[in-house]
């Protein structure tokens, strides 16, 4: 008897997992609309429901540093019906930020890393630091008498500044903002001196001269700015960082559901056009298998867990 429920069980797993989607799917960002993480959910999001038939449906739900949406995914049915746009704050930066969540990032399975957004060191227009060489040097001159912009606490630009500062020595001021739009403009209007930013927030301020880009946190040189030096080309090769935004469900989802999930979304960023507009917004697209993104947010976990804890940043 034990047996045939067993295998009745898994019997009804696999038929769910051949028929999925066969039902809508609810898509939540934990962002507000009109950033990164609502353009890239919409454009894969698209894709997808052009190539499976069915219509999903994204649904901003911002708030607690991305915990409302995430707690809400962790809770809902393990169909694969409720998927939430993570990033590296969702499933990485936030456990080690905050003594209690309302989710647990274990309620949560990895499905694909949709894309990267690397980091960026720009300026406003007044600084007279021509590369990433000569700001390190006015900030080390200058210890805690240099403020930085970034897109909130605990976001994923505000940990690629917390490194830099770390590699390199440096003391400077934390003002968060809420959102990359907000923190860009001020530093554009000199209000402050300098942010990390990615490309997609970055990239019309850059091309129009409001902010200088002086050094690019990422393994190799950005296509879109190919005169702008890595950091590892400036001695740092440690300073290396992006926002990962990712899909994940409900940690119990079946694993043959995940698997399908996992096709439909890779196909859907694989399409020519999709990763057309995901590279001329300033996303890197990925699109990999759930094992390949549960092994990068293992090894993210560990690199960033040690910096939140050597520096002591708590948001709680």
């Amino acid at each position: 008897m034990a047996l045939a429920a067993t295998l009745g069980t898994a019997s009804s797993a696999f038929a769910q997992a051949a028929a999925y989607p066969s039902k809508p799917i609810r898509w939540l960002v934990p962002y507000a609309a009109g950033g990164g993480s609502d353009f890239l959910a919409r454009t894969v999001a698209q894709s997808l429901s052009a190539k499976t038939g069915q219509q999903v449906i994204v649904e901003n739900k911002p708030g607690g540093n991305t915990a409302i949406a995430a707690s809400e995914t962790a809770r809902s049915a393990a169909d694969g019906y409720t998927v939430l746009s993570a990033d590296n704050g969702t499933m990485v930066f936030n456990p080690a930020l905050y003594k209690s969540l309302t989710y647990n990032v274990k309620d949560l399975a990895p499905v694909t890393l949709m894309g990267r957004f690397p980091m960026i060191l720009v300026v406003g227009p007044a600084s007279t630091a021509t590369n990433a060489k000569d700001f390190i040097a006015q900030a080390k001159a200058k210890p805690g008498g240099i403020n930085y912009a970034s897109a909130g606490a605990g976001s994923p630009h505000h940990l690629a500044m917390e490194l830099l500062k770390s590699e390199a020595g440096l003391f400077m001021v934390h003002v968060p903002y809420r959102g990359a739009a907000p923190a860009l403009a001020e530093v554009a209007g000199g209000q402050v001196p300098a942010m990390m930013v990615d490309l997609a927030a970055g990239a019309a301020f850059i091309k129009a001269g409001k902010v200088k880009a002086l050094a690019v946190a990422n393994a190799t040189r950005l296509p879109q700015l190919p005169e702008v030096p890595t950091f590892a080309e400036l001695g740092m090769k440690n300073v290396e960082a992006a926002a990962l935004v990712g899909v994940v469900v409900a940690g119990s989802t079946p694993p043959d559901t995940i698997a399908a999930l996992n096709k439909q979304l890779v196909a859907a960023i694989n399409d020519p056009a999709v990763n057309k507009r995901m590279v001329e917004f300033g996303v890197e697209p990925v699109g990999n298998t759930p094992a390949q993104y549960t092994d990068l947010l293992a090894k993210e976990t560990t690199r960033w867990h040690k910096l939140i804890r050597d520096l002591k940043i708590t948001l709680d």
